[in-house]
């Protein structure tokens, strides 16, 4: 059963951005109250309320949007943190510049950005933080001169006390944004593993669905023989023979099966250019079906690319030509093209058709072009196509009949080394 993810858990670090806000923007409330009724400092009062009451605003603007939409981009995160450095800049303009003993401040949104967001987020906001600090030393409004009452070393223990508040914060608050990062990525390697194991389990599925189509001949054969068998007779060697064949044949086509699902995993693939994979696939299906008239073309820029082909693959082609014969036993028309980037595979059969209110269904449910058929087969063959990057359309044969046309991008199947 998948585990639920987070829909973002950019949300949950902006929560505690503006959990911090708040905290900063009581602290720094704290220190101007405390600087004018205390120690009779003249601040620009109406401004830093100005400042103070716009950064509660925004705080409470925030909880609104957290509550109605929970995902959060990395750039509107991003935008938060750019807000609060915008604040302290002013702040900080309005009351000394770069000689403030706050200015440590600008270490908060910087870590926090380091840890909640990608590394050009990062490089983005050391330049802000930068570029403010460098503004501040030319540009600011004194402060005035200190007050005769005004307790020495001040500057020192206010620089202390912002040092220890931001280390306080970022140890506060950063290790829980990086425990939110930790625990995305393991949601996302969770699901890779999830999408790992329903890949294994389509590729058994589309390789029973063929190991199906191949022993429909020998169960068949096995069927005609012994409905003509009379029990009061001897089957005699040469029927006893035919039976024996198809026996084995049926368990030779099983026992592939068995290793092919066993150890397709471990043997991704092998390495083989595109027409000779193309030629071996259809002469081994042409062996599975001796009375079959196939017209097939191939055509494309040779040499050929080179793949690395899973058997997979192959099973989901070998699937649409069996489908095709089926409704079609007389004869089957397969035709290839391919450039260095993509192959057109097209399997056309003088079957009944598709209806046209499936045709828009490929790959989404049980498609079949087959009277009896369910449709397992293919849709097995879709979804396994759909993996590999691939596209179907199924469409009517001129003169009846249907055409499955395949289109299959090469770059994720061509050797690296392959020009």
């Amino acid at each position: 059963m998948p585990l639920p993810v987070d829909p973002s858990s950019n949300a949950a670090n902006l929560r505690r951005l503006n959990g911090q806000r708040l905290i900063v923007l009581a602290a720094q409330c704290g220190v101007v109250l405390l600087a004018i009724s205390r120690w009779d400092y003249e601040l620009p009062l109406l401004p830093l309320l100005a400042l103070f009451v716009t950064v509660l605003g925004i705080s409470f603007g925030t909880l609104w949007r957290l509550a109605r939409a929970p995902v959060i981009a990395d750039a509107e995160l991003f935008l938060q943190l750019t807000i609060d450095v915008a604040a302290l800049t002013v702040l900080l303009y309005l009351t000394g510049g770069a000689g403030n003993p706050f200015t440590p401040f600008f270490l908060l949104p910087l870590t926090l950005t380091a840890v909640a967001l990608p590394g050009g987020y990062a490089w983005a906001m050391v330049i802000l933080t930068l570029t403010c600090y460098t503004l501040l030393t030319r540009f600011y409004l004194p402060l005035p001169p200190v007050h005769p009452g005004f307790p020495g070393g001040m500057h020192e223990i206010g620089m202390w006390f912002s040092f220890a508040f931001s280390a306080f914060l970022i140890a506060l608050y950063a290790v829980r944004m990086g425990h939110s990062v930790r625990e995305r990525d393991r949601m996302i390697a969770t699901l890779h593993e999830q999408k790992l194991q329903q890949d294994h389990l389509l590729a058994l599925g589309t390789l029973a669905a063929g190991a199906a189509h191949e022993l429909g001949t020998p169960l068949a054969t096995l069927a005609v023989v012994l409905k003509d068998v009379d029990p009061a007779e001897p089957l005699g060697g040469e029927r006893l023979g035919l039976l024996q064949d198809q026996v084995m044949r049926c368990k030779g086509i099983l026992g592939s099966l068995t290793a092919t699902a066993g150890g397709w995993r471990a043997e991704s693939g092998r390495a083989i250019d595109l027409e000779s994979w193309l030629r071996q696939m259809i002469d081994d299906w042409r062996a599975s079906r001796p009375g079959l008239d196939i017209d097939l073309s191939l055509d494309g820029p040779r040499p050929a690319p080179r793949l690395v082909v899973e058997q997979t693959l192959t099973q989901a082609l070998t699937n649409v030509c069996n489908n095709a014969a089926d409704v079609s036993p007389a004869a089957v028309a397969i035709a290839a093209r391919w450039t260095p980037d993509l192959l057109v595979f097209e399997v056309r059969d003088r079957g009944t058709g598709v209806a046209p209110e499936l045709r828009a269904k490929v790959g989404a449910e049980r498609v079949t072009t087959k009277q009896d058929g369910l449709g397992l087969g293919l849709f097995l063959t879709f979804q396994t196509l759909r993996r590999f990057g691939g596209t179907v359309n199924l469409s009517d044969r001129t003169g009846g009949g249907t055409c499955c046309r395949i289109e299959l991008p090469l770059a994720g199947l061509r050797l690296a080394d392959d020009p």
